[in-house]
């Protein structure tokens, strides 16, 4: 961080990170942006967060409460404004016009369209510049976007609910509920930050999951819900199924039954055919990229979470774990697939975050 970056500068950046949040589950495919305006006598004039359905940016919210108060005023945005002409105007227009001579914000935005190029619009326009504050904390809130763009594909959280040891269901397949309320309820949050959630045939025939965000916030579009099903098990009855035509459900699988086809099409079930089905992972997040999907969020089973770890493919883990035993040779553990054959090549995670749901305890990372 520069060391020119008053406290006051601190502020205005986290307050606008703040802001940004707000639109949680109500952006994508666009970022999160917040922005909050200060007049040159250090008053704050104007707070804008953007959502997508609202059209108008966090820059234009916020400057239109300021009106002529933002003459000669600073703007801290929590990601570079945007410069080209898309379902709005240039904010770098709009900032140069109300007169604000200082934008402070944390990241470049990531998108081909801006990246850089917002910055270097506002520098020619006589507005002074500077970033890196909060950089961090920034490219965390917006890991989602940044990655989608950086990679085509979406940002993918592997969520795994265990006991102590590491299990995930009983040597008989119980396993409601190895966590409690309080976890329970955080994932439904998390689940309202991501586009889609995704399992595998096992956990959609052997749980009938509806797969749904109940965390009761507003969000922009349904939380779309993806089975890697290559034999097309996935019961014309299941909760999912039924449910196909109020919230999206995509199949992927390279199954040629065609009476099984037909019978989810008709239901509403969008089966996509690629090869090797849900096993190619790399095809399976392509196609959802293209769809404008920025992240998934993993859900199931231990195969599919094996899977996902195997291919390098998880970009985030969290575990919440509850303070039980369940033991047996025959219990499930939490993660399948082929595994490390060394602890030297064992997934460690970085930035490692540990939280307190009633009894359970969430740990989550990012793979190094």
């Amino acid at each position: 961080m520069s060391e020119d970056y008053s406290k006051f500068d601190i502020e205005m950046s986290r307050r606008a990170l703040v802001l940004a949040s707000k639109g949680a589950g109500q952006v994508s495919p666009s970022p999160l942006v917040g922005c909050v305006v200060v007049s040159k006598e250090r008053d704050v004039v104007g707070e804008g967060t953007y959502l997508f359905e609202n059209v108008t940016h966090a820059e234009v919210v916020a400057l239109e409460q300021a009106g002529k108060r933002a003459e000669g005023g600073t703007a801290y945005v929590s990601l570079e404004p945007h410069c080209h002409q898309g379902r709005t105007e240039p904010c770098t227009e709009a900032l140069a016009k109300a007169g604000i001579v200082r934008v402070v914000a944390p990241i470049e935005d990531p998108n081909p369209l801006v990246s850089g190029r917002g910055f270097e619009v506002l520098r020619k326009k006589g507005i002074r510049v500077e970033t890196g504050i909060l950089k961090k904390e920034a490219e965390k809130q917006n890991e989602k976007f940044i990655h989608w763009h950086k990679t085509g594909r979406p940002f993918v959280h592997l969520k795994i609910a265990s006991s102590l040891d590491g299990r995930v269901a009983t040597r008989t397949g119980d396993s409601k509920w190895i966590t409690g309320e309080e976890s329970r309820k955080k994932v439904h949050d998390l689940r309202h930050e991501y586009d889609a959630i995704l399992v595998g045939s096992n956990t959609a025939l052997i749980d009938n999951p509806l797969l749904t965000d109940r965390s009761g916030k507003t969000r922009r579009r349904e939380l779309v819900r993806v089975v890697l099903d290559n034999s097309l098990r996935l019961n014309v009855n299941s909760q999912l199924v039924l449910t196909a035509n109020e919230f999206p459900t995509i199949v992927f699988s390279d199954c040629q039954d065609e009476e099984k086809l037909t019978a989810l099409k008709n239901k509403g079930v969008e089966v996509i055919d690629v090869a090797q089905g849900g096993r190619n992972l790399r095809a399976v997040l392509g196609e959802l990229g293209e769809r404008q999907l920025q992240s998934v969020f993993v859900e199931g089973g231990a195969e599919v979470a094996g899977s996902f770890c195997d291919s390098g493919l998880v970009d985030k883990i969290s575990f919440f774990v509850a303070p039980m035993v369940i033991g047996g040779r025959g219990a499930p553990s939490a993660i399948g697939g082929v595994g490390a054959q060394l602890i030297s090549g064992a997934i460690r995670l970085r930035d490692v975050e540990t939280s307190k749901w009633g009894k359970d305890m969430e740990v989550s990372g990012y793979p190094e």
